[in-house]
């Protein structure tokens, strides 16, 4: 595991696993007022799964707290990094960091190679509505949620998404997909992988 300091001057940090891949898939965190960072298990279990498929993953944790606004730019830059540096660059994100990816996802340019999210909210603290982001992403899109999920308002994100023809895959989890790890790192890693 490498640490990485991401130039954008939110001091943002993140750690590489699987160092040498040509391919990388980028993970945001949950939401860091509740205890998100890039060593959620959730980002791990992906993680773990990617790099069983050779594939690095680069888990980030986000600058000083901005709603969702400063957060979306410590994606766009973490994705910039990385395309830098990797032939193949797709993006994943957890909840909080869900919103986060679908957002800097739609916004990217160029957009990462896929993208998948799990358990993503209707909306940022800052106001800004997911939903549409999902009609501007042109890349392949994976939306997987809990269906006894009562923490994340995800129905929103999942219609916009089947409306789209997105991937969409529902589990019998709630919000924190609590002895599900392994199934939600292999079921991402095969749609981000592919």
């Amino acid at each position: 595991m490498e640490r990485i300091p991401i130039p954008d001057g939110r001091d943002v940090r993140a750690v590489l696993d699987g160092s040498g891949a040509d391919r990388v898939v980028v993970a945001c965190p949950p939401h860091p007022q509740m205890g998100g960072s890039r060593s959620d298990r959730r980002l791990q279990a992906v993680g773990d799964a990617v790099g069983e498929r050779g594939v690095a993953c680069l888990r980030f944790d986000y600058g000083s707290w901005d709603e969702g606004r400063g957060e979306r730019r410590d994606c766009l830059a973490t994705l910039e990094w990385a395309r830098e540096r990797f032939d193949s660059v797709a993006l994943f994100g957890y909840s909080f960091g869900a919103g986060v990816a679908l957002l800097a996802a739609a916004e990217a340019d160029p957009q990462p190679a896929a993208v998948s999210v799990l358990a993503p909210p209707a909306r940022l603290d800052d106001g800004t509505e997911t939903p549409p982001a999902v009609g501007d992403i042109d890349c392949p899109l994976q939306v997987c949620y809990g269906e006894r999920d009562d923490t994340a308002d995800w129905r929103p994100v999942v219609d916009a998404a089947r409306e789209r023809g997105a991937a969409v895959e529902g589990l019998p989890a709630d919000h924190h997909f609590v002895g599900q790890g392994e199934r939600v790192g292999s079921l991402v890693a095969q749609f981000v992988t592919r």
